[in-house]
């Protein structure tokens, strides 16, 4: 159930960033649900590891939560602070190389089509952060695409993954 919260709220967040990224939302607004977004992301983690005997698939579960948790944080506070991304950026190349093991661990085990789904989520969220890294680090030109890739994952990778699961219809 955990596993659908989240995801519902990363697709929340990366719609509302691939708005931001096309310009339909200023920068000071974008913050509210990255933070929010982030926080019950962190909160997950917390849960997850919070039990006695915690197993290390769980601690696994909520290392790779973080990773999108401290995005959205950081996204949020350098609207505030008025940072340039490039530390943003550095860190999403570093998220996008333990995204591609995790993906082809998911991929190689698939069995379901929630298997396969959720493999193809990786990978889409392996690209979209290698694309926040060529956008902040590199200079790269490819906002718009980048807001494109953010729009695609909220849908794909979080809000119809986590309504399914809310409502029970994935396993």
């Amino acid at each position: 159930m955990l596993v659908g919260l989240v995801l519902l709220y990363v697709g929340i967040v990366l719609f509302q960033n691939g708005l931001w990224l096309h310009g339909r939302i200023s920068d000071r607004e974008v913050a509210l649900p990255n933070f929010f977004s982030g926080g019950v992301l962190a909160i997950v983690s917390l849960v997850l590891i919070a039990v006695p005997g915690v197993a290390l698939e769980a601690v696994k579960a909520a290392a790779l939560i973080l990773l999108f948790g401290l995005t959205f944080l950081w996204v949020a506070l350098n609207q505030f602070n008025g940072n340039d991304g490039r530390g943003l950026g550095w860190y999403c190349a570093v998220v996008a190389v333990i995204l591609l093991p995790v993906a082809a661990e998911n991929l190689h085990s698939a069995v379901t089509l929630w298997n396969y789904w959720f493999a193809l989520c990786w990978i889409l969220w392996a690209i979209l952060y290698v694309m926040f890294f060529l956008l902040l680090v590199r200079g790269a030109k490819i906002g718009r695409q980048t807001g494109w890739m953010a729009l695609l994952n909220s849908v794909v990778t979080g809000l119809a993954p986590g309504y399914l699961l809310l409502g029970g219809h994935m396993a």
